[in-house]
Order: C-alpha cells, then sequence, then structure tokens
C-alpha cells in the first residue's frame, strides 16, 4: 500500500484492530489520537487506553485531548497535514473544524451494517434484538451520528451462543481488513461512497450498568440473549437478597406456570429460573468480588429452591 499520511483516532480493543491491521500494511499514522488516561479496574489505576499502549509499543507518536473543540488541537492536527483521518470507536465528537482537515475526509470503521445500529453499542443491540447477523462499515464522517455515506461493508454472521465478547473481536477483525483494502481506493477517490437509507435506521445508544439487570418478566429467549449481549461488559446481573449476582452463561430451560423469577431448580444442571413465558438455565454466576463459578458450585453456596429474585 503507498504511505499516506494518516492520523488514527480510537481508543478500546476494538479499535486496535484497525490500527494493528494499518500497521501489519505499511501505514504507520503520524499521530494517534485516544481519549486520556482514565482509572480502571477494581484498583482504580490510572490507565492508557489500549490504542495508546499499541501506539507507544510501535513509536507512534500520541494525542490525548479530552475535547476536539479547541482552536489549539485543530490547529495542531492541520499542521499534521494528513491525508485522511481513520476513527475507529475514539468516543469524542469530531466538529466540523475537525471533519474538514484531511483532504480525503474522515473515515469511520463502524461495527454494524449501517444503517442499522448507528451509535454506540452496535454488537449488543444486534444480539439483544435477536440478528442473525451484523457487520462492520467503512463510513465517510459527516457531523451527524453515524449517518454518513458508506464506502464498504463485510457482513458477520452471528452464532446462536455467541457472546458479545466473542462477535466483539470477529466484527473488528473484519474490520481491520476491510480498511486495509479499500483505504487507497478511498484515497484515491476510485470509488464512490453511497448514502445511507434513512427510513431503515435504527439507533444503540451507550450501555450503562442498569441497562444489563435481568427482567424475568420478559420471555426466556429475551433474558438469554441479554446475558450473551452484556458478556463481558458490564455483566448481565440480578439481586439475591444485598448481593448483586453476575450471570455470565445461560440456555433457554423448560419452564412452568410459576410467577417470573421463580427459582426452579439449583444443583449440577444449573440454576432455573422462571421467566414469562418460559425459563432460563444458568450455568456460570459470579457474586461480588469472588470468580465466576458452575451453577453447581453456586447452588452449594446458596440456597435458592423455591426463591423468588
Amino acid at each position: 500500500m503507498p504511505n499516506p499520511t494518516v492520523i488514527f483516532a480510537g481508543t478500546p480493543e476494538f479499535s486496535v484492530a484497525a490500527l494493528q491491521a494499518l500497521v501489519e500494511a505499511g501505514v504507520l499514522p503520524v499521530a494517534v489520537l485516544t481519549q486520556p488516561d482514565r482509572p480502571a479496574g477494581r484498583g482504580k489505576r490510572v490507565t492508557a487506553s489500549p490504542v495508546k499502549q499499541f501506539a507507544v509499543d510501535h513509536g507512534i507518536p500520541v494525542l490525548q485531548p479530552p475535547t476536539l473543540r479547541d482552536d489549539t488541537v485543530v490547529a495542531e492536527l492541520q499542521a499534521l497535514q494528513p491525508d485522511i483521518m481513520i476513527v475507529a470507536a475514539y468516543g469524542l465528537i469530531l466538529p466540523q473544524s475537525v471533519l474538514d482537515i484531511p483532504g480525503a475526509g474522515c473515515l469511520n470503521v463502524h461495527a454494524s451494517m449501517l444503517p442499522r445500529w448507528r451509535g454506540a453499542a452496535p454488537i449488543q443491540a444486534a444480539i439483544l434484538a435477536g440478528d442473525e447477523q451484523t457487520g462492520v462499515c467503512l463510513m465517510s464522517m459527516t457531523a451527524g451520528l453515524d449517518c454518513g455515506p458508506v464506502y464498504a461493508s463485510e457482513v458477520v454472521a452471528i452464532g446462536a451462543d455467541e457472546t458479545a465478547g466473542q462477535l466483539h473481536d470477529r466484527v473488528a477483525a473484519a474490520g481491520g481488513k476491510l480498511l486495509v483494502q479499500y483505504l487507497p481506493d478511498i484515497i484515491d477517490r476510485r470509488i464512490d461512497a453511497k448514502e445511507q437509507n434513512e427510513d431503515e435506521a435504527t439507533y444503540a445508544p451507550k450501555i450503562k450498568n442498569p441497562d444489563a439487570a435481568l427482567d424475568w418478566r420478559k420471555p426466556a429467549l429475551d433474558v438469554v440473549r441479554a446475558v450473551r449481549a452484556y458478556n463481558p461488559v458490564p455483566g448481565a446481573w440480578f439481586m439475591l437478597d444485598d448481593e448483586r449476582i453476575k450471570c455470565w452463561e445461560a440456555a433457554e430451560a423448560v419452564g412452568n406456570e410459576a410467577p417470573p423469577g421463580t427459582v426452579l431448580a439449583g444443583g449440577p444442571d444449573g440454576v432455573v429460573i422462571a421467566c414469562d413465558p418460559g425459563a432460563i438455565r444458568m450455568s456460570s454466576l459470579q457474586r461480588p468480588g469472588k470468580r465466576p463459578v458452575t451453577a453447581a458450585e453456586f447452588a452449594a453456596q446458596v440456597d435458592l429452591i423455591g426463591r423468588r429474585l
């Protein structure tokens, strides 16, 4: 690949796949934009983003402005004279003053088949909705939320039992490959971007911890999808007395007419909870401050049978 002048903007692990694909293809960005270091983990130690760690390891200059709505930051980016800015899950809004800097514009690697699932959590949204497939798009960025025209896309099938973490890794890898494949044509304007159909747009808002609370009043299939969608972050959970219990694995089970949230069984074959309708069988659970355990181990620790969650 010819050596274009590239600025890369990204923050979490999803972004690293695209950045790594660029570096492996011989495209070393002149700078990486990533969010400022923040407290993370149980110890709340100030930690660099995965993208920053990768960039430092590969000798790429790192910029970490708290906002891009700053004339000094804009001037610094203009001075780099980029051909293109590649954005993958950066997490900060790009104002028009930044969108206008690169000669070939700003290109977003987005984890869905746009216009379906615009927004911050497209992978989780696809699983929650029961979609059989999702994908990744290369989108020309505009001032709106993920509504710019699309240069290229790749479909990724969703496994029947696949978690968001597993799907995330496959979509991220597909995005890196797609980026390297089409970047030269995008920079040289050899392909045109296709406008999205606004009538088909759906939205995937940022996930907050309360969103991951399991609701036994929902059908069992929806509850199982929630367990998959919130694995590994933030982790689907329910309350047991004053403890927040996380559930990492679950499947549909045979239920009965018990009220939603009733514990129907608990033992080596799993902890079975009534839903409305149906039931789920949880096979991996975690108490606060403890490691995840099998359902058999959990049932041995806590008397569950007949309780209503």
